[in-house]
């Protein structure tokens, strides 16, 4: 279940901070940060269901999960395949989250 929210977190990210992009630097209508604000209403929400109890190790954790999401985004959406260096720099960023989040707690 974690890693669907993590997952559905990323997309709402993405999503949110790609319409400010787009109206930004892709010159289209302001209206695009109503559905961008919405979807990071959305992602903020969603880390909140992560189990875990520190925001901060739910935090850190999820930046492997979006660094992996973004080089999908840029792939499906901007067309820019990722190169070697792209999936061996995510590969260790999820590495790095599974070790946050599944890792032993001393009690």
């Amino acid at each position: 279940m974690t890693a669907l929210i993590y997952i559905a977190a990323a997309l709402a990210e993405i999503g949110g901070c790609f319409a400010f992009w787009a109206w930004l630097r892709l010159d289209k209508s302001i209206w695009w940060v109503v559905p961008g604000t919405a979807s990071l209403l959305l992602f903020a929400y969603l880390l909140t269901l992560v189990p875990t109890d520190a925001a901060g190790r739910a935090f850190a954790a999820y930046g492997g999960v979006y660094i992996v999401a973004s080089l999908a985004w840029m792939w499906a959406v901007e067309s820019v395949r990722p190169d070697r260096w792209d999936v061996s720099g995510a590969a260790l960023c999820l590495i790095g989250a599974t070790v946050i989040l599944f890792g032993p707690r001393s009690v």
